[in-house]
């Protein structure tokens, strides 16, 4: 791709007064078309309080399908959601992606979100909720504390157990889902860890360097809808055994 196209975001302004909150909310997009239209109007219809305000940071992680098409469109139909946009030339990985977008971020807190549709951003104004009224600058949404979730693979669920309790024992947490997508942090703190993550390591190495700093991780039940490989799930046992050594680094080095 060019760098004409690179570059190419689409944005719009907005005038947030000085109490309200304005929640960045950062979505990694490689290979996504059959779904990113539905979790960009899944989020439009989040019932935000009055003081929150939010923006779209979408990093398309060079796509090779019509995900691009399908969040240009989505754009032409809400022209009133503030959304920022860029292309990578080349495929970079989940974490390489969020880091792209963590620059373009100007939100009071930050969360990630899939795009796909696994996730419930519903689930954002609780934990944003529970980030003001108990004073966290973070907050994982775990899928194991709400017993109604499912999940596809035992090897998954297996994995996101063993991740969890590496994470427990080297770094003091009481966390039952280190690997969720849904973490929210304050964007002060979220942008003085300098994350170097290209792939799916980002979760541990935010964990870890969260944790070094002193900070207890607290939780909130979400709602979670699995996806199989053949719908298009990335994530694989490699990933697991890469997040236990993220971690194990992390605990030793900076």
């Amino acid at each position: 791709m060019g760098t004409e196209k690179q570059d190419r975001k689409i944005s719009h302004s907005s005038i947030i007064k000085s109490d309200n909150i304005l929640l960045s909310i950062i979505i990694p997009v490689y290979n996504e078309e059959k779904t990113i239209s539905d979790i960009l109007a899944a989020i439009v219809n989040v019932p935000f309080s009055d003081n929150t305000t939010y923006e779209l940071i979408l990093v398309n992680d060079c796509s090779k399908d019509r995900s691009e098409d399908m969040i240009f469109q989505f754009q032409r139909e809400h022209p009133d959601t503030v959304l920022k946009y860029v292309r990578h030339e080349r495929n970079q990985g989940k974490g390489s992606a969020i880091r792209t977008g963590l620059a373009l971020t100007d939100g009071d807190y930050i969360v990630i979100q899939d795009a796909d549709l696994e996730y419930d951003p519903n689930s954002f104004p609780k934990m944003l909720s529970l980030m003001l009224s108990e004073k966290h600058r973070v907050v994982y949404g775990s899928r194991f504390l709400n017993r109604a979730n499912r999940h596809s693979y035992m090897s998954f669920y297996l994995g996101g157990r063993l991740v969890s309790l590496m994470a427990n024992l080297l770094f003091h947490q009481h966390l039952t889902d280190e690997p969720t997508c849904y973490k929210m942090f304050e964007a002060g703190l979220l942008k003085s860890l300098h994350l170097k993550c290209t792939g799916f390591e980002f979760c541990p190495e935010v964990t870890a360097k969260v944790s070094k700093l002193g900070h207890q991780i607290p939780e909130i039940a979400i709602s979670y809808y699995p996806r199989s490989i053949q719908e298009g799930k990335k994530i694989s046992w490699k990933d697991g055994i890469e997040a236990i050594w993220t971690l194990l680094k992390y605990r030793f080095t900076d």
